[in-house]
């Protein structure tokens, strides 16, 4: 189990895990990689040398340098692979979410609900190599946070599209109504049958429950819903004819 599993509310799933591209790896790490292409090209030179009493001086100065060069190579190779393999970025049914840091952890996330539109850019060498910068955008189209160099991340984008959809369908999905009880038979005198005139009158059941009054809404409220819908009746999840029902009953609550 990740970290980012320990941060997952009540009835919150994971249904995509991501990753930066293996390329992010050799581009934050080209300083280390250079430094150990710097010694291995001090080590080849510095063999063929010969030996003298100041070139012998000169030669064990390099060696110490050589191998400076390439300890830090390999350090810098190696914190970098670890710090990719510790971030991760999610689509849950409720947010996305990216979560960083090896050993001071990091997480930020952006609900499914107030994410307006997100936008993706493949350069050549991505759309080869199937990675791009995805910018998360809010519904006031302010960035909320840039997820780069992502794998997969068209697969990325169309996750968070259909969660953020699904949420929407299931927040304007009105609950079902209780089942009504039915009437238990009257009880009877010992003797008694139930035929003709004879035949007690049932008993009525209880009354069925009324339902609430339609709650008041604000102009503002309708004009937010209202969009969310002309939204949905774009992408074909309800009907023209669903959704003018739908905003009838919403003028209604004004």
């Amino acid at each position: 189990m990740s970290y980012a599993d320990n941060l997952l509310a009540g009835g919150e799933r994971i249904t995509l895990r991501a990753r930066q591209h293996w390329l992010a790896i050799v581009l934050d790490a080209r300083y280390g990689i250079l430094a150990i292409i710097g010694a291995l090209v001090l080590f080849v030179i510095s063999r063929g040398w010969t030996d003298s009493g100041l070139v012998r001086n000169f030669y064990d100065l390099v060696g110490w340098i050589t191998l400076a060069l390439f300890v830090f190579g390999l350090g810098q190779i190696a914190l970098t692979i670890l710090n990719w393999w510790t971030e991760e970025y999610l689509v849950t049914n409720r947010r996305v979410m990216k979560v960083d840091g090896l050993i001071n952890k990091h997480s930020a996330d952006s609900s499914l609900e107030k994410i307006n539109d997100a936008v993706l850019d493949q350069n050549l060498l991505g759309r080869i190599f199937k990675f791009g910068d995805l910018d998360i955008l809010t519904a006031s189209d302010e960035q909320v946070d840039k997820y780069r160099m992502l794998a997969n991340a068209i697969a990325f984008k169309i996750e968070m599209l259909n969660q953020k959809r699904a949420l929407e369908v299931e927040q304007m999905s009105p609950p079902s109504p209780p089942f009504r009880a039915m009437p238990q038979a009257p009880a009877m005198a010992p003797g008694m049958t139930m035929t003709g005139d004879m035949a007690p009158a049932p008993v009525p059941g209880p009354a069925a429950p009324t339902a609430p009054a339609a709650r008041t809404m604000t102009p503002a409220e309708v004009t937010q819903t209202l969009s969310g819908l002309a939204d949905l009746r774009d992408r074909g999840a309800i009907s023209p004819e669903e959704f003018e029902a739908k905003k009838a009953e919403l003028l209604g609550r004004l």
